[in-house]
């Protein structure tokens, strides 16, 4: 995959209470920690995954989009 086809937008689902909310992913580092801006929990990358795109949004990190593999 090329980087034009990479997609930065990814909506992150809550786990705790579902808010939904559409986040631009880093190009440069994974996102190993997110706040719920609704209700305050601090979401971590499920087990496996490597950052918390990769478990809770609707579209991998970059990285992986490319087939790099985790962010590290």
């Amino acid at each position: 995959m090329t980087d034009q086809n990479v997609i930065l937008k990814s909506t992150l689902t809550c786990p705790r209470c579902g808010h939904v909310e559409t986040e631009t992913m880093p190009t440069d580092a994974c996102q190993w920690f997110y706040e719920c801006t609704s209700c305050k929990a601090v979401l971590k990358p499920k087990e496996g995954d490597c950052c918390v795109y990769c478990s809770y949004g609707t579209v991998p990190c970059p990285p992986i989009q490319m087939g790099d593999g985790c962010c590290g």
